[in-house]
This record gives structure tokens, C-alpha cells and sequence, in this order.
């Protein structure tokens, strides 16, 4: 029978639902600040990173409030599965842990981030504090339980992959539906 502690390994709700309440305290610093941070800092950021591709600065400068909270709201359905399929499965769940891999591993991305443009960067102030603490709790939870599948080199690169084309295909649903609104009525 299952228990009301997430499946039947006891790891608690915290493990598997806080991931969710983990993203959500970390995008809610993103979704405050990126859009206005990429338009402030993408100028002088292009003149220090000149190898960067323009198409990229663009696009950065080009993501508007609406775009970014759309893209945030497609993340988190796939971060609030994740966290549904964790506690189904008591923490066991492969999808569970490769999205809880990658939300920790995009928090250490942050800082990369952060000490490239030696200065803040979204995402850069709840990583040390939110992401990269919660993530080592619940993954340390998860091997007490005996859950925890193996941390192997190819499991880094996956979850990277994950958590890049989750990212990437959320943005760009978030473009589709911004292109698809019909303006306001004068």
C-alpha cells in the first residue's frame, strides 16, 4: 500500500514535490528579471563576447515579458510531471531523477554564467541558495532510500541535454503562441 510519503521508499513528499517548489522559488527570480536584464546588458555583453553569434544577441533582446512567462508556464508542466511521476514512484523514477539532475547541474550553469560576465546574471542569486542545495538534499534523500540510480559521466551529459532541449522547446512554443495572439482591439 502506498503511503501518504510518496510511494512506498519514504522519501518524502519534500524530496519528490519540492522539486517543483524548488523551481518555482528559482524562475520566479528568472521570470522577474530576464527580460529586462538581456535588453539592458546584451550590448555591452556583445562588444565583450564578439564570437558569440548575432542571431543569438537578437534573440535574447527580443524576448518580451509575455514570451518569458509563457516559456517559464511550458517549463512547468514538464517540472510539475517530473515531480508527479517522483512521487508516484517514491522517488524511483528515471524521469524524476534526470529532471532533479538537471535542474542541479543548470543551477552550476548559472554560476558559469554569473563568472563569465563577472557580475549577476538571472538565475545566479537562488542557485547557491535554492537549486544546487536542494538538488544535493533530495539526491542524498533518494540514496538513504536506496533509490538513486548511479551518477555516471553520461548521466551529467543527459541531464544537461534534458534540462537545454527542455529549455529550448518551451521558448519556442512561447514563440509560436506570441506569434499566434491577435493584438488588442483599439
Amino acid at each position: 500500500m502506498r503511503g501518504h510519503e510518496g510511494g512506498q521508499s519514504g522519501v518524502g513528499t519534500g524530496v519528490t514535490v519540492g522539486l517543483l517548489a524548488a523551481w518555482a522559488a528559482h524562475d520566479a527570480e528568472e521570470v522577474v528579471l530576464v527580460p529586462r536584464w538581456a535588453r539592458s546588458h546584451v550590448p555591452g555583453l556583445r562588444e565583450r563576447f564578439p564570437r558569440v553569434p548575432d542571431r543569438i544577441w537578437r534573440h535574447m533582446e527580443s524576448i518580451d515579458e509575455r514570451e518569458f512567462a509563457t516559456a517559464v508556464a511550458g517549463m512547468a508542466l514538464v517540472v510539475a510531471a517530473a515531480a508527479a511521476d517522483g512521487y508516484r514512484t517514491g522517488g524511483r523514477s528515471a524521469f524524476y531523477q534526470g529532471a532533479l539532475n538537471g535542474f542541479g547541474l543548470h543551477g552550476l550553469v548559472h554560476l558559469a554564467q554569473a563568472a563569465v560576465v563577472r557580475g549577476y546574471t538571472p538565475g545566479s542569486a537562488t542557485s547557491p541558495v535554492v537549486v544546487i542545495p536542494f538538488t544535493l538534499w533530495a539526491r542524498g534523500r533518494l540514496q538513504r532510500a536506496g533509490v538513486l540510480r548511479p551518477a555516471r559521466p553520461r548521466d551529467v551529459v543527459q541531464g544537461l541535454a534534458l534540462a537545454a532541449a527542455t529549455t529550448v522547446a518551451t521558448h519556442a512554443m512561447a514563440r509560436a503562441v506570441g506569434r499566434n495572439r491577435t493584438p488588442p482591439r483599439a
